[in-house]
């Protein structure tokens, strides 16, 4: 396992978790240096895109400067051991599982584990969470997370799913510490067409919304 860890700092720049799955390696390379231009610091590579490890470790040995690279859907210790020894820097899962998360707090790599209803969130984060994903946030909506952060403020929430330019600023609005975007931070059209300078104005639009909200916390 390499040694270089994720940093809390630049996630707080940017406390924005860019979600990769299924794109291409070549993709991938270019995309990620254009990600961190843009003002974005955290990113993940899940494990059912083809080939992930040898993806996450191609990016944390070229791409690690000024960037967090972790894996995502990590479902096991078998998931957990490959996104590992591949140099990921952080773990997102979609589910609660003990195993997992505790194997992650013992190795001192932050965990971010998908939960859905209150009792898994306060179970998640009780495990040793560095912050829950609240995920598919999609049918929840910013409501949820303001009425879960009412009698448990001190947990650390990350909605996932849905998440797009139009309602970013109403979750954090509403208490989000972090949010986890996939498809509508990677436009495919974008991403398709090699168009890399449109991605990076793309990406922009995210970072200075998310800047705004941020300031009005």
């Amino acid at each position: 396992m390499s040694q270089h860890t994720f940093s809390w700092e630049l996630f707080s720049k940017a406390p924005i978790v860019g979600i990769i799955r299924g794109l291409p390696p070549d993709a991938i390379d270019h995309i990620l240096p254009v990600y961190r231009e843009a003002g974005l610091t955290t990113i993940e590579i899940t494990m059912n895109t083809a080939g992930a490890a040898s993806i996450i470790q191609n990016a944390t040995n070229h791409h690690r400067e000024g960037l967090n690279i972790g894996a995502g859907t990590v479902c096991t210790l078998d998931d957990l051991d490959q996104a590992l020894d591949a140099g990921a820097q952080f773990i997102v899962t979609p589910v609660v599982d003990k195993k997992v998360i505790k194997a992650c707090v013992k190795r001192g790599v932050p965990i971010f584990p998908g939960a859905f209803t209150p009792s898994e969130i306060y179970k998640a984060w009780t495990l040793g969470a560095s912050m829950v994903k609240v995920y598919p946030a999609t049918s929840l909506g910013p409501e949820y997370i303001k009425d879960v952060k009412a009698p448990l403020n001190q947990l650390k929430l990350m909605p996932t799913g849905g998440v797009s330019l139009d309602n970013m600023a109403a979750y954090f609005k509403a208490g989000a510490d972090g949010l986890g975007i996939g498809s509508h931070l990677f436009d495919k059209a974008l991403i398709q067409a090699k168009n890399w300078a449109g991605l990076k104005a793309h990406w922009q639009d995210f970072v200075k919304t998310m800047q705004a909200a941020m300031e009005q916390k």
